[in-house]
């Protein structure tokens, strides 16, 4: 899959969305791509995660779990390890820190890939590198369906995506003229009640 080929398949799922969005980095931008329209489609998420493996394969070699942050990650993250035939197990925050919970532990040295759906400042993903780390895993790369920062954020570990795409985010403070007088909307759940 290319390049081409992922951004098609938010394109024709409509997840390539226009407006003034607040993301989950608190940043506005007025480009989306809706990872959550994807996954309704098991056949566009299926597609994907089967080339993000591909790739992870040919870079990274054996790997022994894919771990992701809950929630938005989750079924990318599911999807990657069952096309890699690796355990799956995810990290949910505790007090605003990422760590495993439900039972899951991995040993120490455990080569581990990170999974994530779209990268933006690359604070999630760092987070949950350094939860894995902290649980004694050796996290081997980021994989991720799209990284909005065109290899510009910096996670601490190598960044594997399907599509890198730069799209502008601005300061609250600094928007630019023509998202000012647009409302926002916040289609993200980080900072959302529970």
């Amino acid at each position: 899959m290319t390049s081409f080929d992922a951004l098609k398949e938010f394109k024709e799922a409509g997840a390539l969305q226009h407006g003034h969005f607040i993301l989950s980095s608190g940043l506005h931008s007025d480009t989306y791509l809706n990872k959550s329209i994807v996954s309704m489609y098991p056949e566009r998420a299926e597609r994907l995660c089967r080339a993000l493996a591909e790739i992870l394969t040919r870079n990274v070699g054996e790997i022994d779990y894919v771990i992701s942050p809950a929630m938005g990650a989750i079924i990318y993250g599911y999807e990657t390890a069952r096309h890699l035939k690796t355990p799956f197990m995810f990290l949910e925050r505790v007090d605003g820190e990422f760590q495993l919970r439900r039972g899951f532990s991995i040993e120490k040295g455990a080569r581990v890939v990170v999974v994530e759906d779209i990268v933006s400042t690359g604070l999630s993903a760092r987070e949950a590198i350094a939860a894995v780390r902290k649980a004694g895993g050796e996290v081997l790369a980021l994989g991720c369906l799209v990284d909005r920062s065109a290899g510009g954020a910096q996670v601490g570990a190598p960044i594997m995506p399907l599509l890198e795409m730069k799209v502008e985010a601005w300061e609250p403070d600094n928007l630019p003229d023509h998202l000012k007088d647009k409302p926002a909307v916040k289609p993200g759940s980080r900072g959302l009640s529970q």
